[in-house]
Formats: structure tokens, C-alpha cells, sequence
């Protein structure tokens, strides 16, 4: 059971200590937004190069970016342990995932609320991780989808199916209030953003998250 907290909430004008406060996470989740595949613009390669340079922990790169099959290798290279790609936005996942895991990085697939897994299952071995997003992507603070509890089920078999070393992400609206649900679900990491970030103490609340998902583990 892994905890991710999401820098999307984090003070953005002390992005090294805001890092440092989650010394204890297993991931540092680092939003990449465009503009174009969704209406955010958050940060790109450089402000990346720098976070990696500093963070005490392994860095996951969610990139919610149009072209990743250009844009998502170059995090790979820069050092990010693991690149997330959105299968909406790519165009040979196949490919893209092996130049991704090329470079050294865990290549994960995000999958948006609308976006059914079936027709992509045939991926799983080309990928460490598959990413199921319990929000729409794009906005940090929105409330936590449940719907999407069976999707992560679906994945979580298909895995033991392909009897693959794969990991099942959830990101969005995860909190101590949601994350049993996800880890009953099939889920082992899970992003979280204001739950961490807003609570007195960082380090407590992954403590907290991360407790309460061994708990409700399968």
C-alpha cells in the first residue's frame, strides 16, 4: 500500500520543503497540466528537473498533456521514476510505454471517469501501473467519484489475470474518509492531495492513509 501525495495542493512558492514534509510517502505525484488536454496550466520539464534534483522521495509524473508520445519519454530521461500518459491523448500507447520504460521509469496508463478500461486491457503487459481517476483531470479539490469503484475492480483482475507485477493507482478525492473504499476496490497506490497537504501535520495523515489502506487490503 503505497500513499502519493499530490504537490498539486502543496505551496508552490516552497515546493523543496513542501517536499521534504512528505519525506515519509513512498511518492512524490506531480500534476503536469497543458492548457489544452485539460484547462489547467500547472508545470512542466524544467520545474521538474529541479523537483527531482531535490525530493527526497521517487517521483511520479502524471502528465494530463495532449502529444504525450512526444512530451512523456524526455520525464523518463530527466529522471522521474514513473510517467503516467492518458490514454485518451495517446496515439501508439504501445510504443510510448516502451520508450518510457527505456529511459529507466515505471510506465503507468491514467484512464479519465468516462474512459472504460476493456478495450485497453491488451496493454497491460507493457505497463507497471494503471492510474484510475476518481475525479474528472485538471482540478485539484474535487469530491471523490465512487462510481468509479467497479472500474478499479475490472483493473485489479485483468492484473491477476495477466498475473503481472502491475500497480492500480487512485487519484482524486482520495481522503481518510475514501481510501477504504479504493483499497477494498483492488487499488495499492493512492494519490492524495488536500488530505495530506491540509492536515496539521503531513506526516500523520499519510500514516493515517496509508493505516487505514493496509486495513482494507485484499
Amino acid at each position: 500500500m503505497q500513499i502519493s501525495p499530490s504537490i498539486l495542493s502543496a505551496d508552490f512558492a516552497n515546493l523543496e520543503s513542501e517536499l521534504a514534509a512528505i519525506s515519509t510517502a513512498d511518492w512524490a505525484h506531480v500534476d503536469v497540466m497543458d492548457a489544452h488536454f485539460v484547462p489547467n496550466l500547472t508545470l512542466g520539464l524544467p520545474i521538474v528537473e529541479s523537483l527531482l534534483r531535490v525530493s527526497p522521495i521517487p517521483i511520479d509524473c502524471h502528465l494530463m498533456i495532449e502529444d504525450p508520445d512526444r512530451w512523456a519519454p524526455p520525464y523518463a530521461e530527466a529522471g522521474a521514476q514513473s510517467v503516467t500518459f492518458h490514454i485518451e491523448a495517446a496515439t501508439d500507447p504501445v510504443t510510448l510505454a516502451r520508450d518510457i520504460r527505456a529511459q529507466g521509469a515505471r510506465a503507468s496508463m491514467a484512464l479519465k471517469p468516462g474512459t472504460p478500461f476493456a478495450p485497453y486491457e491488451e496493454l497491460l503487459p507493457e505497463l507497471d501501473m494503471v492510474l484510475v481517476m476518481t475525479v474528472e483531470p485538471g482540478f485539484g479539490g474535487q469530491s471523490f467519484m465512487a462510481d468509479q469503484m467497479p472500474k478499479v475492480a475490472q483493473v485489479r483482475e485483468a492484473v491477476k489475470r495477466h498475473d503481472g507485477d502491475i500497480w492500480v493507482q487512485v487519484d482524486g478525492g482520495v481522503s481518510a474518509k475514501t481510501i477504504e473504499q479504493c483499497a477494498e476496490a483492488g487499488a495499492d497506490v493512492f494519490v492524495a492531495g488536500s488530505a495530506v497537504y491540509g492536515a496539521h501535520e503531513a506526516a500523520s495523515a499519510i500514516d493515517e492513509l496509508r493505516e487505514l489502506a493496509v486495513r482494507h487490503s485484499h
